[in-house]
């Protein structure tokens, strides 16, 4: 890992997963370049070297510039948005921003879908279409499997183990891992397998499950394309990409009690400090539970009296 490449691969995401207007990805990606200017003479050559004091140290340094309370908001923001991705996707085994105390204009956690609206996705494809069994398969294994786009469109049809319930994933770091499949998620794939005979597999491509119209595999573009297309047209206003179905399918096992550490192994998380972020968002949604209905909660509650 490097500067360059995480950087690169951050503004990528910005893009293409958040939506982020250009002008909002080159601030976020000059707030980092001037962190990575600062830490050169600080030892750190690489994102993982990063450590909450050498953060502490940049703070100190940015406050005798006199910017105000706005402007380090905005900076510090783009800074932890940085580590916060590289933590969601294993490029780290600890936030450094963690543990820092700095002015901030709040924490977003990822949008995560309900399941009704998983199902007005799903609801939302038009099956006469010939891609369109393929797309509700997609939403299906996505959500169902919780799975990286890199991992679904990698998905071959020999990791299909549907006797045994499982599908076989080949991770990050190429590490295997056995995924539990949803009856679901079965019968959408068996289904689009029947209309995936009648296309014209190219060379080289004879075992990969999910196809586009010509043979080949899907891009992790056309992958985003597809699950913004269904969330349009399920009338769902928030940010969606595919890993919202990945962030829903974890958040949904923990709140609904699944244990971490299973949670970590269907992530493929090598870290159990990666998946703990559910767990923040578990609060959350026992907090707002707390507010809709508890008596003294302070807002209108409409539990019974």
């Amino acid at each position: 890992m490097n500067w360059e490449k995480d950087i690169r691969e951050f503004k990528s995401f910005l893009k293409l997963e958040k939506g982020l207007s250009p002008h909002t990805v080159e601030a976020y990606e000059a707030d980092i370049r001037k962190l990575e200017s600062f830490l050169k003479d600080k030892a750190p050559q690489k994102p993982e070297d990063v450590d909450t004091e050498r953060l502490r140290m940049f703070l100190r340094d940015t406050a005798g510039e006199k910017l105000s309370i706005r402007s380090q908001s905005r900076m510090m923001s783009g800074i932890r948005s940085f580590f916060h991705y590289l933590l969601l996707n294993d490029r780290i085994q600890a936030d450094p921003t963690a543990q820092l105390e700095f002015p901030r204009i709040g924490r977003k956690l990822p949008d995560v879908l309900r399941v009704a609206e998983v199902d007005s996705m799903l609801g939302a494809v038009d099956l006469s279409k010939p891609e369109g069994q393929r797309n509700k398969a997609i939403v299906e294994t996505l959500y169902s499997c919780g799975l990286r786009v890199s991992e679904l469109t990698a998905l071959r049809l020999s990791d299909l183990h549907f006797e045994e319930g499982f599908i076989r994933i080949l991770g990050k770091g190429s590490k295997e891992r056995l995924v539990p499949v949803s009856k679901q998620a079965i019968r959408e794939i068996q289904l689009y397998q029947q209309d995936r005979v009648h296309l014209p597999v190219k060379s080289k491509y004879e075992d990969v499950l999910f196809l586009n119209r010509r043979g080949a595999s899907l891009t992790r573009n056309m992958i985003f394309t597809i699950i913004r297309q269904l969330a349009t047209a399920a009338g769902i206003e928030k940010t969606i990409s595919p890993h919202t179905l990945r962030h829903s399918f974890a958040t949904h096992l923990v709140e609904g009690g699944a244990d971490l550490r299973a949670v970590q192994e269907m992530l493929g998380h090598e870290s159990i400090l990666t998946t703990e972020v559910y767990t923040h968002l578990d609060r959350t949604f026992l907090r707002d539970t707390l507010t809709a209905f508890h008596p003294r909660s302070g807002e209108k509650s409409t539990a019974p009296r």
